[in-house]
């Protein structure tokens, strides 16, 4: 079959899976470029706050519409409760939840934002940095739930995220300045350990065979067979 005949609820999903990826990339490298109080040019820090405001806003939203397509999609009955509730889901638990963890987090993130004045700006700033939290599940969960991970487009995205975030990191720890040394420590074992994992990861999950009915592709009756993947799904 071509293209044309697959499901466009799956690409919907897939698209603005991957934008809300790209987005949720460039807020934590801008949030990670504001720490240190970085303005490019001269552009002043309330322009940059500005920026990473916005691009946050539209990584929440491509998210959730990234959850209802997928909700919509019939190809595997996730139901509301998938995408609120972590590991629930029925069709590749553990990286669709790893996707409900990262969507909490940043929804969490969204909420206290709105009510920051009362809430206090350092209990707000420990709930923000959930959103760094979230960047990683979301790698990992388009990774493993990704129908398209062995394209060598999607490889290059996954790799350019992990990139610019790994370089804003050791940015960060380079120009940062003396004391907090357990803190800068924990960091750049993070940042390192990152790639490895996901490489680690992509090498014995998604580009090893049989990972379609190794992540938990729907079994039964009312399963697309895995030859098929255009009859109104991915495999």
């Amino acid at each position: 079959m071509t293209a044309l005949t697959v499901n466009p609820l799956w690409f919907s999903t897939r698209a603005c899976g991957t934008i809300a990826l790209i987005l949720l990339t460039a807020t934590v490298v801008i949030g990670i470029g504001s720490a240190a109080r970085y303005a490019p040019g001269r552009a002043g820090r309330f322009e940059v706050a500005a920026v990473h405001r916005n691009t946050s806003i539209l990584a929440l939203i491509f998210l959730a519409i990234h959850i209802l397509t997928a909700l919509a999609d019939t190809y595997v009955p996730l139901g509301w409760i998938s995408g609120l509730i972590p590991f629930f889901a029925p069709y590749r638990t553990f990286w669709v939840g790893l996707g409900t963890l990262a969507f909490d987090l940043l929804l969490a993130v969204a909420l206290t934002s709105a009510v920051r004045l009362r809430l206090g700006l350092r209990r707000w700033k420990k709930v923000h940095h959930l959103a760094y939290a979230a960047w990683p599940l979301a790698v990992f969960h388009g990774a493993g739930t990704g129908t398209d991970t062995r394209l060598g487009p999607q490889l290059l995205l996954y790799a350019g995220c992990v990139a610019a975030v790994i370089a804003a990191c050791w940015w960060r720890l380079y120009t940062a300045g003396p004391g907090r040394i357990g803190a800068r420590l924990t960091a750049a074992v993070a940042a390192g350990a990152i790639p490895v994992l996901l490489y680690a990861f992509l090498t014995a999950g998604p580009l090893a065979p049989g990972w379609s009915h190794r992540a938990g592709a729907p079994a039964g009756p009312g399963a697309i067979p895995a030859a098929a993947p255009a009859n109104g799904g991915p495999q």
